[in-house]
């Protein structure tokens, strides 16, 4: 569990003590508890950093603070008719009509003529191909500019659609989890032209009280305009949503009061994998510098692109956070309560693709239309906790019939009982279907494959778990595939498979 910056001090002790016994006092009071009195200055230096684990807050009054115990806000549960707005629109999977006129209007204002006149969508198209081709190069190659001109105008009009969809489906993912509130803070790190906030607005547009306020970081003046442009241009849901300008900072060096004093929910989307240059334990500080002013039962969020350098490398920097407090609550599980090796786990999401936006039909009236259609939602993410809750419980009894996946090498040929979770969607096709196997011990990649014509009532869950779910495999044929240098695991008519919990 993450204990950081926990040591108490005779200060903190006394705060601690006094605040058990009053719901509010003055900070100045504690100073005749003191030994040795302290300024008030002092005192507020030296509590700050403890606030939120001690669940308190600061009010600066005067020359002093009012220090008051944090009462948590009552957890979120989706009603009947919250969960059917919600499916309505996955169902429908188009992004808002007023994000779509926004984006309109916005390239519009900037390039001086309407959006779909022949010369701009040329220049889009452009800028798209251009910030394609330099995604695909090397990871110390790429620039992955989207901060100023046909730069950011090509991402909102290729990009911003599916990122947008994609974060709304990671925000019901959590909520349907439990792990929102009524009234929530939540901070986008790295938030561009402000997808993140953009997309927890239209989300909350579809629940009947809740309550959030949205704070941000981006660095990029073009990228704050965008920002404030698109947020000026949707409708407020009912005051429930406060979007609050972004604070311009580079995320490398964020000072402490740069950012919110309490936070429900972090999220980093799309930001880590460009941060590829830094070390995994640079890259893992920043993180746990916004995991300091985490709620203690607040969550992180990270999510990247499906592609296989960026999703293994989110789950490298998933073990380095793990390693230095913070819980993984999903997806991976740790069902033998063992680190894993992750630098070959390329494992990812898919949901329904969305609708082509105007934008999209209008650039890909083209010799080439399918460079310029972007529709599929395919992520990696990661979900942490500073509480060590896990969205999976379930953990491998010790004598429990079955073997470790780090063991798989010595049982090829043979039919065996095995526990793991499925960490992906359909990896095959329609004749045999593949998915990816990990119990957290494996050294090389373990999939579950099993042909069409072996499916049966017995084994078929394989098929509709969801992403994640731990399920037991019994008389499973191993075998190892040379070419893949991986273990397949042979699952047929004779194969029991079982959900676990």
């Amino acid at each position: 569990m993450y204990r950081q910056g926990m040591t108490d001090t005779p200060l903190i002790s006394t705060i601690r003590y006094v605040a058990s016994m009053r719901p509010a006092f003055l900070l100045s009071e504690i100073a005749n508890y003191l030994d040795e009195p302290l300024p008030v200055s002092r005192m507020y230096a030296a509590l700050q950093p403890h606030l939120i684990h001690l669940s308190l807050s600061a009010t600066k009054v005067g020359e002093d603070y009012e220090i008051s115990r944090v009462i948590p806000a009552k957890p979120l549960t989706l009603n009947t008719s919250e969960e059917s707005r919600i499916a309505a629109f996955f169902d429908e999977s188009t992004l808002p009509p007023a994000l779509e006129s926004a984006i309109e209007q916005y390239i519009t204002k900037k390039v001086g003529k309407t959006w779909d006149d022949p010369v701009i969508l040329a220049r889009l198209r452009r800028a798209i191909v251009a910030q394609k081709d330099d995604y695909w190069r090397p990871t110390h190659k790429r620039a992955l500019q989207y901060s100023k001109g046909y730069h950011i105008l090509g991402y909102l009009a290729y990009h911003f659609p599916v990122y947008c969809i994609q974060t709304e489906h990671l925000l019901a993912q959590l909520a349907r989890d439990g792990l929102f509130r009524e009234k929530m803070t939540v901070l986008d790190i790295g938030t561009g032209p402000g997808v993140v906030p953009l997309a927890i607005a239209d989300f909350y547009s579809r629940l009947d009280t809740a309550t959030v306020t949205v704070h941000s970081i981006e660095r990029s003046e073009e990228h704050c305009e965008a920002f404030t442009f698109l947020a000026g241009h949707v409708p407020p849901v009912r005051s429930r949503v406060t979007i609050l300008p972004p604070i311009k900072a580079d995320i490398t060096a964020l000072a402490p009061d740069q950012l919110p004093e309490r936070i429900d929910l972090a999220v980093f989307s799309n930001v880590t994998n460009e941060l590829m240059g830094l070390p995994v334990a640079a890259r893992a500080e920043i993180v746990m510098k916004i995991a300091e002013r985490l709620a203690p039962d607040g969550t992180i969020l990270i999510v990247e692109p499906a592609e296989e350098v960026t999703s293994t490398g989110l789950r490298v920097l998933s073990l380095a956070l793990k390693k230095r407090g913070l819980s993984i609550y999903a997806p991976c599980t740790f069902i033998h309560t063992t680190n894993c090796t992750p630098d070959r786990c390329w494992s990812f999401v898919t949901a329904k693709p969305i609708r082509p936006t105007p934008i999209m039909n209008a650039l890909a009236a083209c010799d080439e239309p399918f460079r310029y259609v972007n529709t599929d939602i395919k992520y990696s993410y990661a979900i942490f906790r500073k509480d060590g809750k896990t969205r999976e419980t379930y953990r491998v009894p010790s004598g429990t019939r079955g073997f470790r996946l780090s063991g798989i090498h010595l049982h090829i040929g043979r039919r065996v009982t095995l526990t793991a979770s499925k960490m992906s969607e359909e990896l095959g096709d329609a004749q045999t279907h593949l998915f990816r196997l990990c119990d957290g011990s494996a050294e090389k990649p373990v999939y579950a494959v099993l042909p069409a014509f072996h499916i049966t009532t017995e084994n078929q869950l394989i098929l509709s778990a969801p992403y994640g779910t731990v399920l037991r495999l019994e008389h499973a044929l191993v075998r190892y595939n040379k070419a893949h240098d991986a273990y397949n695991v042979l699952v047929n008519r004779e194969t029991r498979v079982i959900g676990i919990k």
